[in-house]
């Protein structure tokens, strides 16, 4: 003789529980909107490995109202910088980013493209005065945002969203 299952019906308070929630944080920062699947590189343009001590939360993929996907990023401890917000800028122009001070938004920040860059991708070409002459440091006019390129002031050599990324990771 074969024993059947009835199959139950989940009641509706029970599959909403079934969703995992991310704790609050007291004090840091949440990186919202990231482009789907850039969380990790965020993760080290900002020299973040998880070894510092930090609570660190990561959702890559989700569901969003406004992108199709997007990554999230949650470091507790730490504000960033101007000059890490325009480094994400370059590989996540759409990313928020969200002060938190006593488990409360304190700032937010869309990010926008600057205009220029300077000082954080070099200039592709070898001949550039930027690789070439001490104290010159790189200036870029944004040539487009979507996805970033970059046009240097001095060269006007045009450094497209694939190399700007490898700059960033140090895989260049």
């Amino acid at each position: 003789m074969t024993q059947t299952k009835k199959k139950s019906r989940q009641p509706k308070t029970e599959a909403k529980s079934k969703e995992l929630l991310v704790q609050k944080i007291q004090a840091g920062t949440v990186i919202d909107h990231i482009t789907a699947g850039y969380a990790l590189a965020v993760m080290q343009i900002l020299g973040i490995t998880g070894r510092e001590g930090d609570i660190i939360s990561i959702a890559m993929n989700v569901q969003s109202k406004r992108m199709e996907k997007k990554d999230i990023i949650k470091v507790e401890g730490r504000e960033i910088t101007t000059e890490e917000i325009n480094r994400i800028a370059l590989i996540a122009p759409n990313a928020t980013i969200n002060i938190i001070r006593d488990y409360k938004i304190h700032e937010k920040t869309r990010i926008s493209v600057p205009d220029k860059i300077i000082g954080i991708v070099r200039c592709q070409n070898p001949s550039c005065i930027t690789n070439n002459e001490r104290g010159i440091r790189s200036n870029f006019q944004v040539v487009d945002r979507t996805p970033v390129t970059l046009r240097c002031d001095y060269c006007k050599r045009i450094t497209g969203h694939d190399n700007i990324i490898e700059q960033l990771l140090g895989q260049y």
